[in-house]
């Protein structure tokens, strides 16, 4: 399955990222805990540059938390601060804040020593699209100020928002990158959401994931959808099984193969197979675009 998408305005987005960031004292990236390496677009080191950075591993309360305690290590492992936040529950933000005064303190006493009046930290927010960013936003802010959804590409413009009275917060549209270089990346982010659906093959999708599943957590795969075992099966196999067994037939008897699809895409978004994550952090130490040393 070749994925491409590339909306005109996140190349807007882009540019404005890279004029902004010369005002910004530190950035949070937020990934998604269930794909980090996947949720992580690779021009957001070159956008970033030596700029302190906090990782925010969000949808943290939807991954297996075992993986993310290997993803935290690897991270550290780069130098970069790692914190597990949740946008809905709240979990984390006080952590970020407290790092963020961390990362500033020298700066902002060094102002201080020349004179200058104390000024708000100044962060910004990047990440892709429907990784949680305008919930993470309005959870921290403590209101409702940016517009939220379930769809990527909800967040069109920049804004500065006052989170606190010791932050400012630049928040920016999510952004993917002109061209996944690995299908694996493009399909990993479909899995999630990241992606709109409306552009996929949604059967192909989801046959795909439960081939994934079956591999990576088989007894969960066969628990929520009865399947009679997993091993050997392909994705498509255990796609039409599922249908099957949801009752999900049209005339003849046959599988109804798109809504068994979004059943099965909805319910692993929504955690209904339990805690799980897609990718598990390389041996080696890579670079931003995955080239291992």
């Amino acid at each position: 399955m070749v994925i491409q998408w590339f909306p005109g305005h996140m190349t807007k987005t882009r540019r404005q990222m890279q004029d902004t960031m010369k005002l910004v004292d530190v950035v949070i990236e937020l990934l998604d805990a269930r794909i980090p390496f996947s949720s992580r677009n690779p021009d957001i080191d070159w956008l970033v540059g030596q700029k302190p950075r906090i990782v925010a591993l969000n949808k943290s309360d939807l991954a297996d938390e075992a993986v993310s305690r290997q993803w935290e290590a690897w991270f550290r492992a780069q130098g970069l601060d790692v914190i597990y936040t949740n946008a809905l529950s709240g979990s984390g933000l006080k952590d970020i804040c407290k790092q963020l005064r961390a990362l500033t303190q020298t700066k902002l006493e060094s102002a201080l020593r020349r004179g200058r009046l104390q000024r708000p930290i100044r962060t910004m927010v990047v990440g892709i699209p429907n990784v949680g960013k305008s919930a993470f936003i309005n959870k921290i802010a403590g209101r409702a100020i940016t517009a939220t959804g379930d769809k990527p590409g909800i967040t069109r413009a920049q804004q500065w928002v006052r989170i606190h009275p010791e932050i400012q917060l630049l928040d920016t549209p999510g952004i993917l990158w002109p061209r996944f270089e690995d299908p694996e990346t493009g399909l990993v982010l479909a899995f999630t959401g990241a992606i709109k659906d409306d552009i996929m093959d949604t059967t192909e999708l989801a046959s795909s994931l439960m081939a994934r599943l079956a591999i990576l957590y088989p007894d969960r795969l066969a628990e929520r959808y009865k399947q009679q075992g997993c091993e050997g099966k392909t994705g498509m196999a255990l796609l039409l099984e599922a249908g099957k067994r949801r009752g999900c037939l049209i005339a003849g008897g046959e599988v109804d193969l798109h809504r068994i699809s979004a059943i099965v895409l909805d319910e692993f978004r929504g955690a209904k197979l339990g805690r799980i994550s897609l990718e598990k952090p390389p041996l080696q130490k890579r670079d931003s675009r995955g080239t291992e040393d």
